[in-house]
């Protein structure tokens, strides 16, 4: 079963130097019915103008990714870390017992586009950890490519949860199925461009939750670039 969940029903939030949309309830923005998904608790999509950002913060016990869609985003944190992750680059950051990092628009000129995404740990109170990799556009392109996973298989970064993400890039024919295991739920989330889930089209920033199939099958794309996430079959966050 595919349950849409529509670009045009997200959350906004407009702060001058940010624009945010939101998929699930975040901050000022709460909808009872989007609560998150499984492990997925947050997918925010921001643009951040030329040279400004998110100061210094603190996180504990959740798993943050950042997916750079365009531009450079320069990353600093208390555990001495200190990086700018640009398109194909994948940052994981373990808050566990707690960091705090600040993000901001590595760019003078130009803005940034990126997705800050959370997942719920299985473990509380662990050590905070930092993770960075590259995936080229080769590795994605007309494939699902594995970014995250628990045991960081085939390089990809490694999680504290039960889930595993893929990115790919779809035009034209190019095409890829993920075969899902009976008894797991997935999400969809279309970071731009448009393509085909199952027959049906999806456009940027649409999602689908994903329920009782055991095929995903992306295509017929335009300029898409596509997150899928393999997740337990639950149907909110819980923290363990």
């Amino acid at each position: 079963m595919l349950t849409f969940r529509k670009a045009s029903d997200r959350g906004i939030a407009r702060h001058g130097w940010l624009t945010s949309f939101h998929t699930f309830s975040f901050a000022s923005y709460r909808n009872v019915n989007e609560q998150g998904f499984s492990d997925l608790l947050v997918i925010n999509d921001d643009r951040v103008a030329a040279a400004k950002g998110f100061g210094q913060h603190p996180h504990r016990d959740m798993e943050i990714f950042s997916y750079v869609l365009e531009g450079a985003l320069e990353h600093k944190d208390t555990l001495g870390t200190g990086s700018v992750i640009r398109p194909g680059d994948v940052q994981l950051m373990s808050a566990g017992s707690g960091v705090a990092h600040s993000e901001f628009n590595h760019s003078a000129d130009e803005p940034v586009h990126f997705l800050q995404i959370w997942i719920v740990p299985n473990v509380v109170g662990a050590t905070p950890r930092y993770q960075q990799q590259h995936f080229s556009a080769g590795q994605k392109r007309g494939r699902l490519q594995l970014i995250i996973s628990p045991d960081g298989a085939d390089g990809s970064l490694q999680v504290r949860q039960d889930a595993r993400v893929y990115a790919g890039l779809f035009d034209g024919e190019e095409n890829a199925t993920l075969t899902l295991a009976a008894d797991r739920y997935a999400y969809v989330h279309v970071a731009r461009g448009r393509v085909e889930l199952n027959g049906v089209q999806l456009n940027e920033g649409d999602g689908v939750r994903v329920r009782a199939e055991q095929a995903l099958t992306l295509g017929n794309g335009a300029d898409a670039e596509v997150l899928v996430f393999d997740l337990r079959p639950q149907e909110l966050p819980q923290m363990p």
